[in-house]
């Protein structure tokens, strides 16, 4: 996001006291800022600009004990409660591989971070925000009643920055890649050849950078043995049908800078207008299934047999959310996973 007049920080301030209900993304696209640069302008008060270094945050996170996780982009929001345990620092990735927090982490897309502190009646809200280079939301972890708060106190001071200015300074992202072929133009037949010959699913992203097509791309033009197009509401069956057959799944959700993934059963299934929503006791998700274009299964080969996946993407080709059922490194698909996605309306296409 770009910010041409931005609105000074008393005013994003006055803005804020105004509407006290109002969530941080919502005001900030009402005043035609980043909500970065919303959080920015609070610094000295109630927030403290913070060093985005993922490898100095990994090595102190598990020291504030059960925290809630939130990773989210413009149509998911994927929240876990736990403890950020067995990190592993990458310098071009690095992993949370514990049993509730799970996450990949991008660093050279987290650009700022603030501590947060925010009153709600007699209670104080303690938070970390983490946002890109152009001041959107990457990451966030939120304390709660169990958490350790000598210790997330001794982690802000250990991150703190001596800039505490509340003007932001914001950067353009890079464009996405450039679409050089048009589905007319992709090498479909390569992409099979490749395909059918997979021992991993990790595989795949080598596969469609060799051949310069995006992942929407390549489940159109796979064929209908490897990709087929669901109906509109198979995703909502498909949850609605692990709730009730205690199917656990694996769910991603993830922006530029995060991946975050749910493992295991899920309980609560619940629509709310627009939303669709799961709501149990350590993992939450948040879906605007009105910003959903198209939902796809895919099955894809690897060394332990096929995987089959439930994909939503959005309008513009773009992953919203994905799912598979949950397995273990090493073993087979579940059968009841595969025969439910199998079994899922799919959507009539005009012959190819």
């Amino acid at each position: 996001m770009t910010e041409t007049v931005r609105p000074t920080p008393e005013a994003i301030r006055q803005a804020r006291a105004d509407n006290p209900k109002m969530r941080e993304r919502d005001l900030a696209q009402q005043l035609g800022i980043s909500e970065a640069g919303l959080i920015a302008a609070h610094c000295g008060i109630n927030v403290v600009h913070i060093s985005p270094r993922i490898e100095t945050f990994l090595t102190k996170i598990e020291s504030l004990g059960e925290v809630l996780a939130l990773t989210r982009n413009e149509s998911a929001v994927h929240e876990k409660i736990g403890v950020y345990d067995k990190p592993v620092v990458g310098k071009h990735a690095s992993m949370l591989l514990g049993a509730q927090i799970d996450m990949r982490l991008f660093p050279t897309s987290w650009a700022h971070g603030f501590a947060v502190e925010k009153e709600d009646g007699d209670t104080v809200r303690r938070s970390l925000q983490f946002f890109d280079a152009a001041g959107e939301a990457v990451h966030k972890i939120h304390l709660r009643p169990a958490s350790n708060l000598q210790a997330y106190n001794a982690l802000v001071a250990k991150l703190r920055l001596d800039d505490q200015s509340q003007m932001l300074e914001l950067a353009l992202l890079p464009k996405p890649e450039e679409k050089t072929l048009e589905i007319g133009e992709l090498d479909a037949s390569g992409l099979r050849d490749r395909w059918t010959q997979m021992k991993d699913v990790h595989e795949f992203f080598a596969i469609l950078r060799s051949l310069k097509m995006t992942r929407h791309q390549a489940v159109q033009v796979i064929g209908q043995d490897y990709a087929w197009q669901l109906d509109s509401g198979a995703l909502a069956a498909m949850m609605h049908h692990c709730a009730q057959e205690h199917i656990p799944i694996m769910c991603f959700v993830g922006n530029r800078g995060c991946i975050q993934i749910h493992s295991g059963p899920v309980q609560s299934v619940k629509a709310m207008g627009p939303w669709i929503n799961i709501l149990d006791e350590t993992f939450h998700l948040h879906l605007r299934t009105d910003h959903i274009a198209e939902v796809w299964a895919v099955r894809k080969p690897t060394k332990d047999g096929h995987v089959t996946s439930l994909e939503a993407y959005g309008s513009e080709g773009e992953m919203i959310i994905q799912f598979f059922g949950k397995r273990h490194e090493g073993a087979g698909e579940r059968s009841d996973w595969r025969q439910l996605i199998e079994g899922l309306p799919r959507l009539m296409r005009a012959a190819a």
